[in-house]
């Protein structure tokens, strides 16, 4: 809604309905600048921009024909003092319907840029809190009024705590802005650029969203989130936003530090279940992890006419006389992305370009993609019968399973492990050393293997890799090869103890750009000390956050590993992962 509208209404339910919450909506009558004509808003609209451009030209032509002649500018003919009027006019006119606070959004909003703000943290850095906001602050959490709610008397309820909230009606401009998108005179993705206020774009388009399907959108939030932190970052064309709880796991000891691990989850006994994991970790002495590997990778696709031009090219590449100058003309693209090595494939007359490189705290995959179109752009000049068929040839590989991800690593390669004490096994774990390991043989080595699985040797590392990814701020997508995962159990000690480790070889992180910039997902990324690029090392943060991914999964296999072996899994998820609500009451109200 309009900051400028400061009368309210209050609305209330007909007679013999139930109670509605009394909700506040600015009010329709205040005099706009649209109303100085009887047209539809888009025919004024249309006239005054008309108007203005027309008399710019005109004024524009009229005084380079003066200087081109020597006539003096003061001296204005009839014409040129109507037109001045009528740029005037037309210019108030596009002031008052666009608003101040429309110009101030261009000026102080952030960049728009995706390539900008998700990867380039030299921006991030030097920027760090030049919001308008901080991250913490960007969701409304104040409290509103909240009405009584009906009796039971009055209408029957299927939750006792369900509060009913009425919509307000849209204003009368906000109407015509409606029937306009509904009938496809203004395109939906444009409202927020035609308003000039993302809350009420989203609003307007909510409701006309509803009219087109039939369909209702009660239940998906649309209050209390700050539209304007997602806008050219994050999502396109908002309804709303959905909830998803977040659970947490932990303490988990790591490498001598504390870790609460934040998991935004909608699965019953998940939580619980790796906060076990967690507890016998640190009652044992904690874990430790090992990154054996920090590279994100791109590989573009290009075709020659023949195999031995594609060749050719793999020989280039691969020449570690070349190195040196491809380096450079793909370091140049960013201060933090540092090209590491180039592998190739060819197909036919096909090459495959796997190029990997540094991305300091961000995840990556623009950085990347900003280097490798350099190198293409480069080889231009000495390959000029290259034809570039793609950025992307899927030898990279992204968001799908792929065994060179598997083998080479993508993103950050994490070994984690820990002993745990027989003891612990028996009391916290409520099983043995010899029935775990065995498990794990059967299991996630042999069962994985017949079931023919890419990187799936481990009971559910995708649950938690999930789980911490949507907490904070992560890519859900790269959760495929993210939870590439190997797990391995070995009595040790003369079999009294248990040594456990999860070897991770494609992590997907990072702590700026993208989600992470979000209030929910930056809070969490707080609350494991990893918000924000490292200033004083660069790309640490996103290395800890991976070597924390990789110790939550090594809590979380332990912990449902143990309950498989013990025969508590299907006990615990009757108990903690199935709703105790009477579901025949709820279908019959």
């Amino acid at each position: 809604m309009e900051a400028g509208r400061k009368t309210a209404k209050e609305y209330s339910t007909k007679a013999g309905k139930p109670m509605k919450m009394k909700v506040k909506f600015v009010d329709d009558e205040v005099a706009k600048a649209s109303d100085a004509l009887p047209l539809p808003l888009y025919l004024i609209n249309a006239v005054f921009l008309t108007l203005f451009f027309s008399v710019v030209y005109f004024l524009l032509t009229s005084w380079r024909e003066k200087i081109r002649t020597n006539t003096p500018l003061h001296i204005v003919s009839l014409g040129e003092i109507v037109a001045c009027l009528a740029f005037v006019a037309s210019f108030i006119y596009l002031l008052g319907f666009f608003g101040i606070d429309f110009v101030q959004s261009l000026i102080l909003q952030p960049s728009n840029d995706i390539w900008a703000a998700d990867d380039d943290e030299e921006e991030i850095i030097l920027k760090d809190d030049a919001r308008k906001v901080p991250c913490g602050q960007a969701l409304d959490f104040s409290i509103p009024k909240m009405a009584p709610i009906a009796s039971p008397k009055a209408a029957p309820e299927v939750f006792d705590e369900k509060v009913m909230i009425e919509t307000p009606p849209p204003t009368e401009e906000d109407e015509e802005i409606i029937k306009a998108v509904v009938a496809g005179t203004i395109p939906s993705y444009s409202l927020e650029s035609k308003l000039g206020d993302c809350k009420r774009a989203a609003s307007i388009r909510r409701e006309a969203l509803q009219r087109i399907t039939g369909k209702s959108l009660e239940g998906l939030p649309l209050e209390g989130f700050d539209y304007e932190s997602i806008l050219g970052q994050c999502c396109e064309m908002p309804v709303g936003y959905i909830t998803i709880p977040v659970g947490i796991a932990g303490p988990l000891m790591l490498d001598g530090k504390e870790f609460s691990v934040p998991m935004a989850t909608t699965e019953g006994c998940l939580v619980a279940s790796t906060n076990r994991g967690c507890k016998a970790i640190n009652l044992s002495g904690g874990a430790s992890s090992v990154l054996l590997k920090d590279g994100m990778t791109r590989a573009p696709v290009v075709r020659f006419n023949s195999v031995k031009r594609a060749a050719e090219l793999k020989f280039f590449m691969e020449d570690p006389a070349n190195y040196e100058t491809i380096s450079m003309v793909f370091n140049k693209s960013s201060r933090f992305g540092r090209l590491q090595t180039v592998k190739c494939a060819v197909a036919g007359k096909n090459l495959y370009m796997r190029f990997c490189c540094s991305t300091g705290d961000a995840m990556g995959m623009n950085m990347v993609s900003k280097g490798v179109q350099n190198v293409l752009d480069f080889l231009q000049n000495d390959f000029p019968d290259m034809d570039v068929i793609g950025i992307s040839g899927n030898y990279c590989s992204d968001k799908k399973p792929a065994a060179v991800n598997w083998i080479e690593g993508r993103g950050k390669s994490v070994v984690c492990e820990a002993v745990i004490k027989g003891d612990i096994v028996t009391k916290v774990l409520k099983t043995n050393v010899a029935a775990l390991v065995e498990l794990n043989m059967l299991k996630n080595l042999t069962g994985s293997a017949i079931a023919g699985a890419l990187g799936g040797f481990n009971a559910h590392a995708s649950n938690i890799v999930s789980a911490v990814y949507l907490a904070t701020g992560q890519d859900p997508a790269q959760n495929i090869e993210s939870s590439h995962c190997i797990t391995m159990m070995e009595a040790i000690n003369d079999g009294k103890d248990l040594h456990v480790s999860v070897t991770m070889p494609s992590i997907e992180v990072g702590t700026v750009g993208g989600g992470t910039q979000l209030a929910s997902q930056s809070a969490c990324l707080n609350l494991l000390g990893v918000k924000g690029a490292n200033r004083e090392a660069p790309g640490s943060n996103a290395r800890q956050l991976a070597s924390v991914v990789a110790g939550s999964v090594l809590a979380g296999e332990l912990s449902l590993m143990s309950a498989i072996a013990a025969g508590q899994l299907v006990k615990s998820h009757m108990k903690y992962n199935r709703s105790n609500k009477d579901v025949t009451t709820v279908a019959s109200s």
